[in-house]
């Protein structure tokens, strides 16, 4: 084993220390579930391997996570609510992605890349979506926001704006500008956004 790989373990050890809170909290807080199927998402996203099928296993992915991808310790963040404040100081998370107000809530398995100038807001986030680095998610008015379908992937510096629903199994391309909707199994592309492929067929159609 080298030095770095020694450094690695060493590194996690005195991160598990820090977060026993975080552990005690994910344990009894009533979105364990949903955290649990983030943390397999992340580790599948991240190709990181199979997560652990444990709970030990669980844990150490956790700790794996909170300690080398501050961005997900925003998500994780966000699943807690205000109780999250009492651990801000153990364990930072990013300044951004800042995931706003999601009136409906957010579905498990949401990955974010990176996260770097991220924002989100909105009615609702489905399951296993995927958000990439300067993404903006938000509305126009005080109860215009979007609202965000199962298994859609929003690619890096893309905006989605406004009382629009972007359907299951989309993707939005990187830098596109979505004020429409957009439907299910379509992929969204340019400035204004419009429909370059359906159902796996390529087509340019207007949103």
């Amino acid at each position: 084993m080298n030095a770095k790989s020694i450094a690695k373990k060493i590194w996690l050890l005195l991160s598990t220390v820090r977060l026993i809170p975080h552990i005690v909290f994910m344990q009894y807080h009533p979105s364990r579930e949903c955290i649990e199927l983030d943390i397999e998402r992340w580790f599948r996203c991240l190709n990181l391997g199979k997560k652990p099928d444990t709970a030990c296993g669980t844990l150490y992915s956790f700790i794996k996570l909170m300690t080398y991808f501050p961005e997900y310790r925003s998500l994780f963040y966000f699943r807690l609510g205000w109780t999250s404040k009492i651990l801000y100081p153990l364990c930072r998370p990013m300044h951004t992605p800042i995931i706003g107000i999601v009136d409906e809530g957010v579905g498990p398995g949401l990955f974010i890349q990176h996260g770097w100038g991220t924002s989100v807001s909105a009615k609702k986030i489905g399951r296993n979506c995927w958000i990439s680095q300067h993404v903006t998610i938000g509305f126009t008015n005080d109860t215009d926001k979007p609202t965000i379908g199962d298994n859609v992937t929003i690619y890096a510096g893309a905006k989605v704006l406004g009382n629009v629903k972007v359907g299951d199994n989309c993707v939005v391309g990187a830098n596109a500008v979505v004020v429409r909707d957009v439907p299910e199994n379509c992929t969204a592309f340019g400035v204004p956004a419009y429909i370059v492929r359906r159902n796996g067929v390529k087509v340019k159609e207007p949103l």
